[in-house]
C-alpha cells in the first residue's frame, strides 16, 4: 500500500500594548506626559493549517543579524501503537519518537521564508508502521518543507521551494489534524511538493493559490495544482483540484502510480464555540495509461465526516468517519488504488479524545477500518484474509513557542 506521505499559510499574528504615563504634579498642573505610540503588529506569520482542535503557541521572536528577525516554534511527540490483524512484518504494538521539529520563519519584509526540520512520522490507518528513520528516509528528508517567499503586495505572495500540497482536508503531520493517523482518502493525495506558488487574497471573503509542481515528490515538473478559499463568518468552502499534464515514468515511496491522474475535492467548514463541522468530498482519476501501468483508467471516490467539540478544561472530542471505493474488476486490468485489490471499498472510524493545557497535549487514537470487495491477499492479519483492523493510538507531546503569559 502506498502511504502517502498540507495545505499552506494560516495566519498567527500577536499586538504590542503601549501604557500612557500621567504626571501627577501639583498645580499648576503640568501636562500629561506624551504616551509612546503603540507598536507596530507583528506580520502575519506563515505556518502550517492546524484543523483540529489543537493549539498552537505563538513563536518566539528575536534578532537573528543577517537572517533578520526570525520567529521560531518547536515540537516533540512520542507515539505508540497497538492493533490487532498486522500483517507480515508489521507488529501488535510499536513505539516511537513521531516528532522533533523546528520552525523557523522570517515573516517581515519583502523577502521572506520558511523553514521546517526534523524527524517526523505519518501513521496513516490500514498502511503498517513505519519508524521516524525510515519515513524520513523514505519520503521527504530531514528538512520536508522549506520555501522562500516574495511579498510582491499586500494581497500577493509567490513562493518557491518544497511546498505543503493544496490538496485535501488533511494535513501531513499528526499535530495538524483531528486526530493522530491519517484515513485512507488522505492517503490517495500528495503531500509535499516541490515547485512554484502564487497566493491571491480577492476581497474580504475569497483567496486562491495555483501552483505549478512535480506532483507526488516525483522530481518531474508537470503538475498543476489549485485551491480557491470563500470564507465568511463561521463558514467556508473550498475547492482544491490538482492534475499532471504529462506522464511521470518514475515511481518511489514517495511517488506512486497515482502521480499519473488528477484530483478533486470540496470541503465545506463550520467553526463556531466549540464546535468544528468539517465534511467533504473528494474524487481521484487514473486515466489509461500503458506506457505507466494503467491497462484500464481506474477512479476513487470517496470522502468523510470530521467533527470535533471542544469540553471545558482542555478536553476535546474530534470524530472521523470516512468512506472510500474504487472503480474496476481484478481481471479489467485496472489499478488496486486502495492498496485492498482492484475494485476493492474500505471504511474507517476514529475517536480521538484530547487534553491540552497550555503547549502539552495527550490524545489517543480509537480507529476501525473495515474493507470490502476485497482480494484475498491484500488486507490483514497474517494471510492477508482479514477484513478488519483496530488500533488504539497514544501521542503525547510539547509545543515550544513564546509563553501565552509573556509580555
Amino acid at each position: 500500500m502506498y502511504m502517502k506521505p498540507y495545505r499552506l499559510l494560516q495566519s498567527m499574528a500577536g499586538a504590542a500594548m503601549a501604557i500612557a504615563l500621567m504626571s501627577g504634579a501639583q498645580t499648576p498642573a503640568t501636562p500629561p506626559a506624551t504616551a509612546p505610540a503603540p507598536a507596530p503588529a507583528p506580520a502575519p506569520l506563515s505556518t502550517f493549517v492546524l484543523t483540529g482542535p489543537l493549539q498552537w503557541l505563538p513563536p518566539a521572536t528575536f534578532d537573528a543579524g543577517p537572517f533578520g528577525k526570525l520567529s521560531v516554534n518547536g515540537i516533540v511527540t512520542g507515539f505508540a501503537q497497538f492493533q490487532n490483524n498486522p500483517v507480515p512484518g508489521d507488529d501488535d504494538a510499536q513505539a516511537t519518537l513521531s516528532n522533533g521539529q523546528i520552525f523557523i520563519q522570517k515573516a517581515y519584509g519583502l523577502f521572506q521564508y520558511y523553514i521546517q526540520a526534523g524527524v517526523y512520522t505519518l501513521p496513516t490507518l490500514s498502511v503498517p508502521f513505519v519508524n521516524a528513520q525510515n519515513t524520513v528516509n523514505n519520503l521527504y528528508g530531514p528538512v520536508p518543507v522549506a520555501y522562500a517567499k516574495w511579498q510582491a503586495a499586500k494581497n500577493t505572495q509567490f513562493l518557491i521551494g518544497s511546498l505543503p500540497t493544496l490538496m485535501g482536508a488533511e494535513s501531513t503531520f499528526t499535530y495538524q489534524n483531528f486526530n493522530i493517523e491519517r484515513g485512507i482518502v488522505w492517503n490517495q493525495e500528495n503531500a509535499i511538493n516541490r515547485g512554484i506558488q502564487v497566493n491571491q487574497t480577492i476581497g474580504k471573503y475569497l483567496s486562491a493559490a495555483i501552483s505549478w509542481n512535480d506532483g507526488y515528490y516525483s522530481d518531474r515538473y508537470s503538475w498543476l495544482s489549485g485551491s480557491a478559499t470563500l470564507t465568511k463568518g463561521p463558514h467556508s468552502l473550498v475547492y482544491d483540484g490538482m492534475g499532471n499534464l504529462g506522464q511521470t515514468v518514475y515511481e518511489t515511496t514517495a511517488t506512486p502510480i497515482q502521480n499519473n491522474g488528477y484530483m478533486h475535492a470540496v470541503i465545506y467548514t463550520y467553526t463556531k464555540g466549540p464546535w468544528i463541522v468539517s465534511p467533504y468530498f473528494q474524487y481521484g482519476k487514473l486515466p489509461t495509461n500503458a506506457k505507466v501501468g494503467v491497462g484500464n483508467g481506474t477512479s476513487a471516490t470517496g470522502g468523510a465526516l470530521n467533527v470535533s467539540y471542544a469540553f471545558k478544561s482542555g478536553f476535546s472530542l474530534p470524530v472521523r468517519f470516512e468512506g472510500l471505493t474504487s472503480s474496476g474488476t481484478p481481471t479489467d486490468k485496472s489499478v488496486n488504488m486502495l492498496g485492498f485489490g482492484v475494485g476493492s471499498s474500505g471504511i474507517t472510524f476514529t475517536a480521538t479524545p484530547t487534553y491540552q493545557k497550555g503547549g502539552m497535549y495527550l490524545r489517543s487514537d480509537l480507529a476501525i477500518v473495515h474493507a470490502s470487495s476485497y482480494t484475498p491477499g491484500d488486507v490483514f492479519g497474517k494471510t492477508g484474509t482479514d477484513a478488519s483492523q483496530f488500533r488504539a493510538v497514544l501521542e503525547f507531546g510539547f509545543i515550544f513557542g513564546k509563553n501565552i503569559t509573556e509580555k
